[in-house]
């Protein structure tokens, strides 16, 4: 498993992250009970993963719980994110980015993550009821104390994510070294801002929902019914089907020439991608991590890249579209 800096951080973290929101009782994700998740955190160890990263709310606590345990003594090995923001309970201030809830926020992850520090502290969207400096003030408290290592953000618009950053160089407080996002073949939204952002600002991009919620897993086909154990089965997808399709086709050509699988080729294609720290895995079954592990086996070439680019390219909006056809000076 080939590592990777976070962002400008002198921070590494494996280049596949395993995302635990399929850990506890959230049947439509995954609800896996503690056995189920040893067996899958182990495996991911074992393959070289030493990055996991959980929330608050997944299964209200649970997953954070689960990873605990999973993890046990072996804990100091890996880096460990989790993330605070959503709403936990009926309590009108246990929700949102205040320092209240932040800082009760860190201390009952920590509890239940049975650990003395978060390596990767992030706000999971952006909060519009709480100034921004209250939030970064909180946050960057935690870290002199040692509650959190590196902070981080996920969910922001553009000229979000820059506001919080010149707050944080005006006031010397902790930054944001890592921006999680929703990026894959079949949402490449990012790409207008937040990808030229985070390499101008030296942040790491984490990708959740890289194989768009299953579909480009390989188990989706034109013309045949979907599969009926997919979380896709009944949904209204976002995306436009049929060029995901022709997305899938590509991809089969790719994993061939590759003696590799659509799932690996899909993920493959994400750590090609700049500014990209880890590509975050969500995993349901040993079999899922298996196949996963060996995405970091073999690389893309920079024209199978191309061939990608080119099916899944999105459609460009004003200002991006104006910009692109104006001539260089």
């Amino acid at each position: 498993m080939r590592m990777r800096f976070l962002g400008k951080s002198g921070l590494k973290v494996s280049e596949l992250c395993l995302g635990t929101m399929t850990f506890g009782n959230n049947v439509r994700i995954g609800a896996l009970d503690q056995k189920a998740a040893d067996i899958i955190v182990s495996k991911a160890l074992y393959g070289g993963i030493n990055f996991f990263d959980t929330a608050d709310i997944y299964s209200k606590g649970q997953s954070e719980e689960i990873v605990g345990k999973a993890l046990g003594k072996r804990r100091k090995e890996i880096i460990l994110a989790t993330k605070v923001r959503v709403r936990m309970s009926t309590n009108p201030n246990d929700v949102g980015l205040s320092r209240q809830h932040i800082i009760e926020g860190c201390n009952n992850s920590l509890k239940r993550l049975g650990t003395d520090y978060i390596d990767l502290y992030q706000v999971h969207r952006f909060d519009f009821q709480t100034p921004l400096e209250e939030t970064l003030r909180a946050l960057d408290d935690l870290v002199r104390q040692g509650k959190v290592r590196y902070i981080g953000c996920s969910n922001f618009a553009g000229w979000q994510l820059m506001r919080a950053l010149d707050i944080s160089n005006y006031n010397h407080w902790e930054r944001f070294i890592t921006f999680q996002g929703l990026y894959s073949l079949l949402r490449r939204d990012l790409e207008y801002e937040l990808v030229p952002l985070c390499l101008n600002q030296g942040l790491g991009i984490l990708t959740f929902q890289p194989l768009g919620g299953g579909f480009l897993s390989g188990k989706y086909r034109r013309g045949q019914p979907r599969p009926k154990d997919a979380r896709l089965v009944d949904a209204k997808l976002d995306f436009n089907e049929q060029k995901a399709y022709d997305i899938v086709d590509v991809l089969d050509r790719v994993a061939a020439a590759h003696n590799a699988t659509v799932t690996q080729a899909a993920l493959n294609y994400l750590l090609c991608k700049p500014a990209v720290s880890s590509v975050i895995i969500g995993i349901r079954t040993p079999e899922q991590i298996a196949d996963n592990l060996k995405t970091t086996d073999w690389q893309m070439m920079p024209e199978e890249v191309a061939q990608l680019d080119k099916v899944s390219q999105p459609e460009q909006v004003y200002p991006y579209d104006f910009l692109s056809s104006v001539p260089p000076d």
